[in-house]
């Protein structure tokens, strides 16, 4: 068995797949590294708390620790599957354009459930 898989001609590199992967991953990961700063001043959504506002303090922690949590996580595992696909030799370009729109998607997320926490109060 081994006999076969030896014999069998290995996928050929695909350079321009290669570069720009490589490309787009660190564009990706600046993305994360700005998300994730980013996600830390979604608590001054609880500013005007108490003032003009009621709100959901357990909430906007739940939507913080979305981002938080989420946009490094989701990082984390496309920069782990391009390097597999990358090492299979697969074309992998998509893997960090999916992972930026996901990391936009989970920030966006966190930053709803934040803000939706925020009610104006009855008047």
């Amino acid at each position: 068995m081994s006999e076969v898989a030896a014999q069998r001609p290995k996928r050929p590199v695909v350079v321009w797949d290669l570069v720009l992967t490589i490309a787009l991953l660190v564009l990706m990961t600046g993305i994360g590294f700005v998300l994730f700063f980013m996600s830390f001043f979604l608590a001054f959504a609880g500013d005007s708390c108490g003032a003009s506002s009621v709100c959901d303090f357990d909430r906007m922690g739940t939507g913080m620790l979305v981002a938080i949590i989420g946009v490094p996580a989701i990082g984390v595992l496309a920069l782990v599957a391009a390097i597999l696909m990358l090492v299979l030799r697969r074309i992998a370009f998509w893997v960090p354009l999916a992972g930026i729109v996901l990391m936009a998607g989970m920030f966006a997320l966190g930053a709803w459930i934040t803000f939706s926490a925020v009610q104006p109060a009855a008047g």
